[in-house]
């Protein structure tokens, strides 16, 4: 066989080798970095949530999420473990200064929004409108606007444009 038909797949094999030994590296130490974790140590978890961790158990890590609250997660789901500085600086925020924790939630979104007028003036007109126009020509009462007036050459003008644009739709809907 010739040496070079085989140089692709030495070349394929040689890649993947190196692929999987970068993979391991980044597994080993993330591995390290979660034995690294004693009681007391700030960690972040792969989904953000910044913790102090109490319990260290085989598979598992208890941690305290704010005084009084804990949760327990996977030693998997520990993200990095954290410098006491870094720590306290995510944590307590920029200098020193503390998150305003005492925020209120509203179960829904109804209290968000401010009283608005409920009056017929301020609701839309969600009713769907003819496209004829002889029909948006008429006013209130329901008759037809005199031949001269503005109200007519407004809706015979609407009219030819209605009709032109469905003439053009037809034209390009046939030459396709």
């Amino acid at each position: 066989m010739d040496p070079i038909a085989l140089l692709p797949f030495i070349v394929i094999i040689g890649a993947m080798f190196l692929m999987t030994r970068s993979a391991k590296k980044k597994q080993r130490q993330a591995m390290q970095m979660r034995d690294q974790m004693q009681p007391g140590t700030g960690i972040r978890t792969i989904g953000g949530m910044y913790a102090v961790v109490k319990e260290i158990r085989e598979d598992s890590v208890l941690v305290e999420i704010e005084p009084g609250t804990h949760a327990l997660f996977a030693k998997n789901a520990i993200g990095a473990v954290l410098s006491d500085e870094e720590f306290d600086r995510i944590t307590n925020g920029p200098e020193g200064e503390e998150f305003d924790v005492d925020t209120v939630v509203p179960d829904d979104a109804s209290s968000l929004t401010q009283e608005e007028d409920t009056s017929s003036e301020a609701k839309l007109d969600l009713a769907k409108k003819d496209a004829d126009a002889s029909d948006a020509a008429e006013d209130k009462d329901g008759e037809e606007p005199a031949a001269g007036s503005d109200e007519a050459k407004a809706a015979a003008e609407e009219s030819d444009t209605v009709q032109a644009k469905d003439g053009k739709r037809d034209e390009d809907a046939d030459s396709k």
